[in-house]
């Protein structure tokens, strides 16, 4: 008997659709619908609203350079947590999907349940989740476009097609993260956690910092 999902696209979009509406989010952050998979889930997602907001701050051209300065390293501070949170998202899928034991599940290990025949995805269902929230924060963003009083019909119109755009872009998208998951939970199909390795963040991997760590007294 094939195992269920471990969880519906359709809920992880109404639960980004949910924080995003939730007051103080995301400075303010509520409990998790529970621990585990959903607070991982619920972590990525902040740190997309927080990088979002940072990106937009970096872009201002009326500000001292130190501002810009700060705002960048916010930015690789949210991307990094942002990722982090991502391939624990896939080490916790594979598990409840039983592609890989709890010993495995954080090492490199090879996937030991990988039915015979199942086919590669080469994008990973963590990774759709957080595509997922960036287009929850671009239908947001659009949607407040279509909203403005301060613009003309015709800015409204072509937000509003914009808008229609992304929620296409972001149905398809949950559609094919069921699929995943549905034909993983068969053994029709598999991901695997596909770490990012950022090493601009790392002071023994980034050659400019290893630069300076060399200079200094």
């Amino acid at each position: 008997m094939t195992a269920p999902a471990p969880l519906a696209a359709a809920d992880v979009t109404a639960f980004h659709d949910r924080l995003l509406a939730t007051p103080g989010w995301p400075q303010a952050e509520p409990a998790p619908p529970a621990p585990g998979l959903w607070q991982w889930i619920q972590a990525n997602h902040r740190n997309n609203c927080l990088l979002w907001a940072e990106e937009d701050l970096a872009r201002r051209t009326t500000v001292a350079d130190a501002e810009i300065a700060a705002n960048k390293r916010a930015i690789d501070r949210y991307n990094q947590a942002r990722n982090d949170a991502t391939e624990r998202v896939d080490e916790l899928l594979l598990l409840a999907l039983g592609v890989v034991d709890e010993a495995a599940a954080r090492s490199e290990a090879p996937l030991a349940q990988v039915a015979a025949g199942a086919r590669l995805n080469s994008e990973t269902a963590g990774s759709m989740i957080d595509r997922l929230s960036i287009l929850s924060l671009k239908l947001q963003a659009m949607g407040e476009q279509v909203r403005r009083t301060d613009v003309d019909e015709a800015h409204r119109a072509t937000s509003r097609l914009k808008w229609e755009r992304l929620a296409q872009q972001r149905g398809d998208l949950a559609g094919c993260l069921d699929e995943l998951l549905a034909q993983t939970a068969a053994g029709r199909a598999f991901f695997k956690v596909y770490r990012q390795f950022k090493m601009y963040n790392d002071p023994a991997f980034n050659p400019e910092l290893v630069k300076e760590r060399r200079r200094q007294p």
